[in-house]
């Protein structure tokens, strides 16, 4: 009889044996296996391209909460937003508007997504189905106010002008507007609440088209390009041609326009923190006492 040790002695040698070995086909598993990772290599690069690897998809607005507030019997909701708090030149303009809930256009996003011919494929169709109202903020309100208030008065302003007077209103950014009814301020909402997109596609279409005939009462600054945005080629025609009246004063490229071609338009300031002597005169007659504080 064998002994227990005796035998996994024996099958430790014959593993030893068949490990060490060459199979019948081994070059040839080498060989493929050498061409593997090439072809796996080859494998990922027409599959990454088709799957779109390392794009992040965008979801777009909603009617998610307009739908909410209808079911609970709040009706008209409307969106509101604005195109141009941050050119050079030119108005800030807000719209409003109260989509139909049965006829609501396809493809609506926010405005920064599309293209300008798709704004204004979709601009036609919102004014055409639903409520839509406009107000435009002067470069001069804007000089007088700062961009700011000057955007919240005009978005307001748009809300007041709607056919239909709103029960909600909701608007881009971190602002409430004062309005009568229940407003709802949403950070990134042109990109979440379809009526606010709406209404980004009505604002930037209108200011667009405004911008387009300013460029023609003021020919040299490229108002039709780049809608008074501080592009090179705009900053270039401000330190050529100087601002017009269109022109926001006080934004500092503007500003500095102003000081080289209208240095009487710039007013002085006031160094608030400049050190001025004061001459002191004490009579000699008056005398000290020492101890008159003890």
């Amino acid at each position: 009889m064998r002994r227990p040790g005796r035998l996994r002695t024996i099958a430790a040698m014959i593993r030893d044996k068949s490990a060490t070995k060459p199979a019948k086909d081994a070059p040839q598993k080498a060989a493929a296996k050498k061409a593997a990772p090439a072809k796996t290599a080859a494998a990922k690069a027409t599959v990454a391209p088709a799957g779109k690897k390392g794009i992040i998809a965008v979801a777009p607005p909603s009617f998610r909460r307009e739908r909410a507030l209808i079911k609970r019997g709040v009706w008209p909701v409307a969106g509101c937003d604005e195109a141009g708090r941050g050119p050079l030149a030119g108005p800030v303009v807000a719209a409003a508007v109260i989509l139909d809930p049965d006829r609501i256009p396809r493809g609506i996003d926010d405005s920064k997504r599309l293209t300008a011919e798709e704004r204004e494929r979709l601009f036609d169709k919102i004014c055409a189905t639903a409520q839509v109202s406009v107000a435009v903020a002067s470069p001069s309100r804007i000089d007088r106010d700062n961009i700011l208030r000057a955007s919240l008065w005009a978005l307001k302003r748009a809300v007041v002008a709607l056919p239909e007077a709103p029960r909600h209103v909701f608007v881009d950014g971190r602002d409430r507007l004062d309005t009568e009814c229940d407003c709802e301020a949403v950070i990134g909402g042109d990109g979440i609440v379809l009526s606010i997109a709406a209404a980004s596609i009505v604002a930037k279409v209108t200011r667009d088209r405004l911008m387009c005939a300013l460029a023609q009462d003021c020919p040299g600054y490229g108002f039709e390009q780049h809608k008074g945005y501080a592009v090179p080629e705009h900053l270039d025609a401000l330190d050529r041609l100087g601002p017009t009246i269109h022109h926001r004063r006080f934004f500092a490229p503007v500003a500095a326009a102003r000081a080289k071609h209208m240095p009487w338009t710039v007013e002085p300031v006031q160094d608030l923190f400049a050190v001025t002597e004061v001459e002191v005169q004490v009579e000699a007659s008056v005398e000290i006492d020492a101890s008159a504080g003890l």
